[in-house]
């Protein structure tokens, strides 16, 4: 292997892989921190250093060596990387102005046959930098760059392979793996396991949930995953894993920065043997998966880390026949509000607490809800996702809309009076239930978007304010029938 360090320096050029189990603590925006072990033998002052154990892509400017032990101080004094993924126009490169044979396929007697055809490679076509990942962001490139090749075949010049290229051995001198050449200083010598520790792209995951009811009630069975993907390059092997949940701020290779979303998976005290287990730490939560396990490159792989049964999430009907219209300002409008929204929307809603067989850190994923048919097959019935939920929290998604629940809203009377400054507004809200046996409760959102100050003066229902805009009528309505809410409301300025 060639030295870059001079006669002067006291150097020990060592070809380093890691041994030991590495460390991962995954992100699910497409990086994680990585820990890995390197054996180092150094002398006092300055070595040279080779090690081919990090990922393709490793951001190197994150990279810390120490000696877990305390008992040597290490010091980058230089550190190159070289990430060279392997393709043919690299190769060609390496062996520019040298001959190697080409195989090419010929057809002889509707015989296929392969015949070995020596040539010069006199450009490679290959464009330093053209190829690979982007050094900015770790992403491949989506275009190449690279020129056509010239190949020297029976002393003429033609720009295409004769065939397909067959390479010699690379020999020691090998830059096919991501690769750091360190100059490291050591106040003593010794041997001993360094620790190295980085940040990489190529690491996601998520978390997903499974809530499956009977064919009637609200108790449902809760089954949660996670989902790790390996894409940096490099497999793990017996890797112990860390996921962290929480809203962690890291710079992103975009002209500006932004907050990153982080999740991770689990929940201790769910079950005897947990395959996940969790803790606070710091403003987040930190998820350790229990048993080592191997993390291919380009594999997807999960892991069961949540079980619950008969937990109650119970089915609620809302009516929001004037959504998406909100206090803006006065508004003497006699149209303004007015919606022919027909729809009820379904939703689902659980308190994730002990009492309701939860009380978990729950991190952000996508919650898929099914329902036993009549002869126990499932069926999906809707999803949605939650954010970062802490335990004590209400969660409520919306899941679709009913089909045979409707609701109709109208105004029956408008008043205004500018002199004076007021409003008096009055609707009529008509809920019907088309299922043949199955009561139900429909919860009708009013929003108060004419003015700030305002009052209910006539209403057939009573309501309950949720905020200062917002008031909710809970309505029951049997199987078959038709309700009529009405309600009077007056603004002044």
């Amino acid at each position: 292997m060639k030295s870059f360090a001079s006669p002067l320096i006291l150097a020990s050029t060592l070809a380093l892989t890691s041994r030991a189990e590495p460390s991962i603590t995954v992100y699910n925006q497409n990086f994680a921190v990585v820990r890995d072990t390197v054996p180092l033998s150094l002398k006092a002052g300055a070595n040279v250093v080779h090690y081919a154990g990090a990922t393709a892509q490793v951001e190197p400017d994150s990279v810390i060596l120490r000696d877990p032990a305390g008992q040597h101080t290490l010091q980058i004094l230089e550190q190159n990387y070289r990430n060279d993924p392997v393709t043919e126009p690299l190769l060609l490169s390496l062996f520019e102005g040298k001959t190697i044979d080409f195989a090419a396929k010929r057809l002889k007697d509707n015989t296929e046959t392969r015949e070995l055809i020596p040539g010069t490679i006199i450009r490679s076509g290959y464009v330093a930098g053209g190829s690979g990942l982007n050094p900015e962001n770790g992403v491949p490139n989506a275009n190449p760059g690279n020129e056509q090749p010239i190949i020297k075949v029976n002393g003429k010049l033609q720009f295409s392979l004769p065939g397909e290229p067959l390479f010699p051995d690379l020999g020691d001198d090998t830059i096919l793996q991501p690769s750091f050449n360190w100059l490291l200083q050591s106040d003593a010598p010794g041997a001993f396991n360094a620790e190295i520790g980085y940040v990489t792209g190529g690491f996601d995951w998520s978390a997903s949930y499974n809530l499956v009811s009977p064919e009637k009630g609200d108790l449902v069975d809760f089954v949660g995953w996670i989902t790790m993907k390996n894409e940096s390059g490099k497999t793990f092997q017996n890797a112990t894993i860390k996921l962290l949940a929480g809203d962690v701020n890291k710079i992103q290779p975009q002209p500006r920065p932004m907050p990153m979303r982080m999740m991770a998976a689990s929940f201790a005290g769910m079950q005897k043997d947990a395959a996940v287990t969790e803790k606070a730490f710091d403003e987040f939560h930190l998820y350790s998966i229990a048993r080592p396990t191997t993390l291919h490159d380009r594999e997807s792989k999960q892991v069961e880390f949540a079980h619950a049964e008969k937990m109650f999430a119970p089915t609620i009907y809302v009516y929001d026949g004037a959504e998406g219209f909100r206090f803006y300002g006065l508004n003497f409008d006699q149209g303004f509000g007015q919606s022919d929204s027909k729809k009820v929307t379904v939703q689902r809603e659980f308190k994730n607490a002990e009492t309701n067989q939860l009380g978990l850190a729950l991190p952000k994923g996508k919650l898929r809800f099914y329902r036993r048919d009549t002869d126990g097959q499932l069926q999906f019935v809707g999803e949605n996702e939650i954010d970062h939920t802490p335990r004590n929290e209400i969660i409520r998604v919306t899941t679709g809309n009913a089909f045979d629940l409707v609701g109709e809203r109208r105004q029956t009377n408008f008043r205004v009076d500018t002199a004076d400054k007021w409003v008096d507004e009055t609707f009529e809200i008509k809920l019907r239930n088309r299922k043949k046996e199955t009561p139900v409760e429909i919860r009708v959102i009013e929003h108060l978007y004419r003015w700030s100050n305002w009052a209910i003066t006539a209403k057939s229902d009573i309501f309950e304010k949720k905020d200062a805009q917002t008031m909710e009528f809970r309505i029951p309505v049997k199987p078959d029938e038709e309700r009529t809410l009405t309600y009077t409301v007056h603004y002044s300025w």
